[in-house]
């Protein structure tokens, strides 16, 4: 499994806490930026990581500004993107298990360090039922 990892400003410390977490537990990733915590347009590390699940680059996604509204909102602006704001560990399982979601967001101005660990592991340690019901739901986004 290879991880695309995005953030702006507002995400930069959260994500940098991600990263050191991912490395632990030796899951591959890419960070595309912000490089450093200075003001920055979170739109761009958006379709960064994007871009990379599209292209087959990555598997999945995490993006972390200071909500994660905004990351949200711009990464499913892009077809065949799942993103899922998530500040818990039951939404994040559930939201791959039921709308295959290929992105998570979270916001470190909402979740503290700790805790957004947790919900990392729980998305990443989950996955898609396969469940016709829920197989049918996501063709109605195409």
């Amino acid at each position: 499994m290879k991880i695309a990892i995005g953030s702006d400003h507002g995400g930069f410390l959260l994500k940098q806490a991600v990263k050191d977490h991912l490395k632990e537990k030796k899951i591959e990733f890419v960070d595309v930026g912000c490089d450093v915590p200075m003001s920055c347009d979170y739109p761009i590390y958006a379709k960064k990581v994007t871009d990379m699940i599209k292209n087959g680059e990555a598997d999945l996604g995490i993006l972390v500004c200071g909500t994660g509204i905004g990351m949200s909102m711009a990464a499913n602006k892009e077809k065949g993107i799942r993103a899922a704001l998530c500040h818990d560990s039951y939404s994040a399982k559930v939201t791959r298990e039921h709308n295959d979601a290929n992105v998570l967001c979270m916001g470190a101005r909402v979740i503290g360090p700790g805790y957004a660990l947790t919900v990392v592991d729980a998305f990443l340690e989950s996955s898609f039922s396969g469940d016709e019901r829920h197989a049918r739901r996501l063709s109605m986004f195409e």
